[in-house]
């Protein structure tokens, strides 16, 4: 493992030690706390992963793959079928390839999510660790409904050496967008990060206002690639697959950025998005540092999560 590698492990392991204290603590009392694999050791089960906001219908399709590798297996032992669990979680959240295309490609990628949640930190964190990479990326300012949305991604423009494109408060964010594409073209940028508005109290419009924004991007740089990426707090647990279901009614979402998950002892979320939309958490969020932004990989997550020796 390299030494980038075993910082950004670290890093996770760190920032999962809440969930691990409450959802794996609990897992291994189960554990500890049968002699044998009955009823009531998987009911137990059940309730600690739905507890840790896994969800209902994802721990249904973890418990139900564990009975039949028990009963395959001839299990006897509730310690016995551990590995077994870990590996369904995994399964639930192993949807194939976590694509990053967009980093090797012309790339537009939209950032959405409600107030709050870590969005115009995130496209900061993004934009800056795509410049050190190499690429030439511009930022846009599309919400246009908080001045102090602008103010930060300004902030982090400066502080990652990249290029943006902002208008004043009440600007229009269809236009913003159609000058960040201009710019994009006329300086030849790999990748165009565009923050978005985030008022779900005034869900229509800022639906609407999404889709102009897309058609937008269709017409002006149709060929490039496209990438839509809602931010969620993990802390807001299910709460945040409903804020997912909504915006997915808006646009194509292709990935999931899971903020703040050094901050909530219910990290199961992250299984469920994945298992429950059928979208990749692409980024996980882990701290404050620009670092702490990482790309997701789920054999990483169960690792730190369970803290098993490589």
């Amino acid at each position: 493992m390299s030494e980038e590698k075993k910082g950004f492990f670290g890093r996770l392991v760190s920032g999962l030690t809440k969930t691990r204290e409450n959802m794996v603590a609990g897992i291994n009392s189960v554990f500890s706390g049968f002699s044998s694999i009955d009823d009531d050791f998987y009911e137990e089960l059940e309730e600690i992963l739905i507890m840790s906001d896994i969800g209902v219908k994802t721990t249904m399709e973890i418990i139900e793959d564990l009975k039949e590798k028990v009963k395959e297996n001839k299990i006897k032992e509730p310690e016995a079928c551990r590995e077994f669990l870990i590996s369904s979680i995994e399964e639930q959240m192993n949807l194939g390839e976590n694509a990053y295309d967009f980093e090797n490609k012309q790339s537009v990628v939209l950032v959405i999510g409600v107030n709050g949640v870590g969005k115009t930190t995130s496209v900061g964190k993004l934009s800056g660790q795509l410049k050190n990479s190499g690429k030439k990326v511009i930022m846009a300012a599309a919400d246009t409904f908080r001045a102090a949305a602008t103010e930060q991604l300004k902030e982090w423009s400066n502080r990652a050496g990249v290029d943006i494109v902002a208008a004043g408060e009440g600007a229009d964010p269809g236009s913003v967008i159609f000058d960040a594409i201009a710019s994009a073209k006329a300086n030849n940028a790999d990748v165009l990060i565009c923050d978005t508005a985030g008022r779900l109290h005034n869900k229509k419009n800022l639906m609407e206002e999404l889709k102009k924004i897309n058609r937008i991007i269709d017409r002006e740089m149709g060929d490039c690639h496209r990438e839509n990426l809602i931010v969620l707090d993990a802390t807001t647990g299910q709460n945040a697959l409903a804020q997912a279901r909504q915006f997915m009614e808006a646009a194509d979402i292709t990935g999931v950025i899971l903020t703040k998950m050094d901050g909530t002892a219910k990290g199961g979320i992250a299984v469920a998005i994945q298992s429950e939309l059928g979208i990749p958490v692409k980024y996980i969020g882990v701290g404050e540092q620009i670092d702490d932004l990482q790309k997701f990989n789920s054999h990483d997550f169960v690792t730190a999560l369970f803290e098993k020796n490589e």
